[in-house]
């Protein structure tokens, strides 16, 4: 294949990249000159210009009048890690409702500098693109999509849906996938269709406060699993738990988990996929964000391994195309009839429209094109972010390192209260997550979760600043 000039400086970066990350270009050290680069590299002008520009874009370099460019800053000298939770005793009845609600009374709010919502603002989806996407769908549709859609959903959106498991190792069909109003709703459908009422079913710890505000719903009881900011659920810990409390089913976020950022490796999602194949329980795999990755590939899912349909992979456009749309899915495996049963009972059948739009996007495109430009907007946000808090937060903060997703987990020093911390910041218009609404237990209060899809600017410069201060003087 021919290399164009955009794939040239984005190849040049990341070699630099590479070079910085392994501390052979040291922070401080000039770059060679923009003509020196293109020398070296063969390349023209423009294109050493704008590996340059992209490299500073992430932070990683920076542009000093009159002298040229220089490096600023290495990931690996990033603040440490945040730790792994203690194990609990015993399973909790699930309550955090009211935590949750108060911080979100403020998401609607356009004066508030808005850190609370894990999803990127509208204005990185293509929306324009969308709105074609419906008016084609309108004319296409039966009736102008006016009548009831069938109840597994859309065939055009189910196809493509199959089509895109190939990205991760998947080989299914349309018949396969039952499309929802949302990953919630999919997520729903399928705990209603393994579980019952004071069964125990498994979490990660930190959790999705939503999984957790599910299970309080469906009168479930929840195991919070240690999970490690880069590997995911201890699955040892889980070997011996699922016997001992009976679980009946798991619900993970395997890829790039919320609010730690975690990214389960192969080997443990096969180990994990072969744990609930001998116990005979159900995993319920949400997968919301595996196509917000920041590496050269889409990372695999517990579904890749699935031979006997015991993983429920549940997914949505929420994150990555349009929130407002609610157009979810999931391949429910061998609970299929199952989960169609509680489609039916539930809401009959997914508005038209949205899936016939979402579909038509998908067929003609366009949707790998986006992701590719928003998970680079992404990465490098994630990359700001993370400088910003390392440099305005107090000494000893620790920030997890997620390589996809658009969350940062933070863990502070000391016995701050991150709620309270909230409220404070309430008052200078700056919303973000305390730490304690991702657990049942009394845990994670010097914790928050601080979503980077926000794009970087200097509102947002200010407000991870002014936060700082706030933590400092509640140090």
């Amino acid at each position: 294949m021919i290399k164009t000039a955009d794939h040239l400086y984005l190849q040049v970066a990341d070699n630099i990249e590479q070079l910085i990350e392994k501390d052979v270009m040291k922070i401080g050290e000039k770059l060679p000159s923009v003509r020196m680069l293109s020398k070296q590299q063969g390349i023209s002008l423009t294109t050493a210009f704008q590996a340059y520009y992209h490299l500073e874009s992430k932070g990683l370099i920076e542009s000093r009048p009159k002298s040229g460019y220089y490096i600023r800053f290495n990931s690996r000298r990033m603040p440490a890690m945040p730790g792994t939770c203690s194990p609990v005793k015993k399973a909790s009845e699930a309550t955090v409702s009211d935590m949750v609600m108060e911080v979100f009374s403020h998401m609607r709010n356009p004066n508030i500098l808005n850190f609370s919502v894990a999803t990127p603002p509208p204005g990185l989806m293509p929306a324009a693109k969308m709105a074609k996407a419906v008016v084609h769908a309108l004319r296409e549709l039966p009736n102008n999509g006016i009548g009831y859609e069938e109840l597994q959903g859309n065939a055009l959106l189910r196809g493509q849906i199959a089509r895109m498991s190939l990205a991760w190792g998947g080989a299914y069909t349309a018949d396969d996938v039952i499309t929802t109003s949302g990953c919630m709703d999919a997520l729903t459908l399928c705990l209603t269709a393994v579980t019952n009422p004071g069964d125990t079913i498994a979490i990660e710890s930190p959790a999705y406060y939503g999984s957790m505000q599910l299970a309080e719903s469906l009168g479930l009881k929840v195991l919070e699993i240690p999970t490690h900011p880069i590997s995911g659920v201890d699955l040892d810990y889980l070997d011996k738990a699922i016997p001992r409390h009976k679980i009946k089913a798991c619900l993970f976020v395997t890829n790039y988990n919320n609010p730690l950022g975690s990214c389960m490796p192969d080997k443990n999602k096969k180990t994990l996929v072969d744990m609930v194949v001998k116990y005979d329980i159900a995993l319920i795999e949400d997968d919301i964000y595996g196509d917000l990755y920041f590496g050269k590939q889409r990372p695999v899912n517990c579904k890749t391994f699935d031979k006997y349909g015991h993983v429920l992979l549940c997914n949505s456009f929420s994150k990555s195309l349009a929130p407002g749309y609610r157009v979810g899915w999931t391949l429910p495996g061998k609970y299929k009839e199952k989960v169609l049963l509680m489609k039916q009972n539930h809401s009959i059948a997914c508005a038209s429209l949205p899936q016939a739009a979402v579909g038509h996007f998908l067929e003609i495109g366009r949707y790998e094109f986006h992701l590719r430009n928003l998970r680079k907007t992404l990465h490098t946000q994630c990359l700001r972010y993370s400088q910003a808090i390392g440099e305005y937060f107090p000494e000893g903060t620790r920030i997890s390192r997620p390589q996809g997703g658009c969350v940062l987990w933070v863990e502070l020093q000391g016995e701050i209260n991150t709620f309270e911390l909230f409220q404070q910041a309430l008052k200078h218009k700056i919303s973000f997550c305390p730490g304690r609404i991702f657990s049942l237990q009394n845990r994670y209060s010097n914790c928050l979760r601080i979503s980077f899809g926000p794009v970087w600017s200097k509102q947002v410069d200010d407000g991870l600043k002014t936060l700082g201060k706030l933590i400092r003087k509640m140090s």
